[in-house]
């Protein structure tokens, strides 16, 4: 039995007339009140449609940006609830409040049709959404579940954290895991409980940091590590070979030196780029770019890496589309700029060839295969998030998703 099946059970047999919070994720990224990726609102309309449908009234909750717990026009959450109700497009009432637990909600929710939809402002103009109070966040929460009978969490990329709309209205409403959240956490069990070989891992970004904990855990479980991105300087630099103006963690140098000896033990092969694209300043303002192609053995002292190099991004793909098994996190260059595209949209062709499982790991990632025109369908599994994705490969007990378990 499905978690909403078994949700519906328990409150009598039937939503209809009930009232059910949903937890969704609509963070998307707005260029003022335009939306630059909608991803997340698709992703998460299956469920809302799907309780509407049933004949619930529907009241979901999300967060925009860190509006630092109070309210900011720039994170309101108007753009998302206006995109909402185009993609309804006219099937169920869609309503928005102007705040999230006050007046303007609670008299909303109390004049609901059956099989509308109301979004609540931005949780996180609520101090207690995000406290690390337990009494405060607590408080949050109660006003949350006093407006609902049941709650379905379906916001994968907040599972990770422990929030009054994420974890604490679970323990004082009858909950299920939404469809999303459930579709993700299995993918990620297909990752990490017995993954089909050989099994590749890509990883990029900024910083290696960020991946730590990745790395460290997928050392002893994938077959390849593909790294890139800004990170992959911080390996160079780990190796004696000099990156210049790059991006660097000095403090990781012995990380990194670590993780290229245990790769070494292990039998993983850590596969690090032959070439950068390089440029002597950052991309910006009216500066056209001035690519060029350099050897990783002679990054030159006045450049900085900004992609991986055409030979580099063969090899990558080479290595991915041979894998049974491909997740990747984080792209491989500044993939806003179309001269440092090239790396990842190279890994991005790579995985829709992949025969087997190829995930892409939310976040960044799932930006830049958008941004560079791929389909979401022409991947096995494109993630809604990528911390929280990154915290189930590191291992580490997501409390979202515990709280629904208990």
């Amino acid at each position: 039995m499905s978690g909403i099946d078994a949700l519906t059970a328990e409150l009598g047999g039937s939503l209809r007339g009930k009232r059910i919070l949903v937890r969704s994720d609509l963070n998307v990224p707005l260029d003022g009140d335009t939306i630059t990726d909608d991803g997340r609102i698709r992703a998460s309309l299956p469920t809302i449609l799907q309780l509407a449908r049933a004949g619930a009234k529907v009241i979901v909750a999300a967060h925009l940006g860190r509006p630092g717990g109070q309210p900011d026009d720039r994170y309101r959450i108007t753009p998302v609830a206006t995109r909402v109700a185009e993609l309804v497009d006219g099937e169920f009432d869609c309503l928005l409040a102007t705040d999230t637990v006050g007046e303007s909600a609670r008299a909303m929710v109390e004049r609901m049709p059956e099989g509308s939809i109301l979004v609540l402002e931005n949780v996180r103009f609520n101090a207690g959404e995000t406290s690390k109070d337990d009494t405060e966040r607590g408080g949050f929460a109660d006003e949350l579940a006093a407006l609902a009978d049941g709650f379905v969490s379906d916001g994968f990329g907040v599972v990770h954290r422990k929030q009054a709309s994420v974890y604490d209205v679970a323990a004082r409403l009858p909950h299920a895991m939404g469809p999303l959240v459930a579709a993700e956490v299995d993918v990620l069990r297909r990752l990490t409980d017995a993954p089909e070989r050989p099994y590749a891992v890509v990883l990029g970004g900024s910083k290696v940091s960020d991946k730590l904990g990745v790395i460290d855990n997928l050392l002893g479980k994938a077959d390849t590590l593909l790294i890139g991105g800004g990170m992959v300087f911080t390996f160079l630099a780990a190796q004696g070979r000099e990156v210049g103006k790059s991006l660097l963690e000095v403090d990781q140098l012995d990380t990194c030196r670590e993780y290229l000896a245990r790769a070494e033990q292990t039998g993983v092969r850590l596969v690090l780029p032959t070439d950068i694209v390089v440029d002597t300043a950052f991309p910006g303002g009216d500066r056209e770019p001035e690519p060029r192609v350099v050897s990783a053995d002679a990054i030159p002292t006045d450049a900085l890496g900004l992609d991986i190099g055409p030979d580099s991004a063969r090899a990558f793909a080479a290595e991915i589309e041979q894998a049974r098994t491909v997740f990747w996190n984080g792209p491989m260059g500044v993939f806003e700029v179309d001269a440092f595209a090239g790396g990842t949209r190279a890994v991005a062709e790579a995985l829709t060839k992949v025969d087997g499982l190829s995930v892409v790991g939310g976040g960044d990632s799932a930006a830049a295969v958008r941004r560079l025109g791929f389909a979401d369908d022409a991947f096995g599994h494109i993630s809604t998030g990528g911390g929280a994705s990154l915290e189930y490969l590191e291992g580490k007990e997501l409390p979202g998703i515990a709280i629904l378990e208990d």
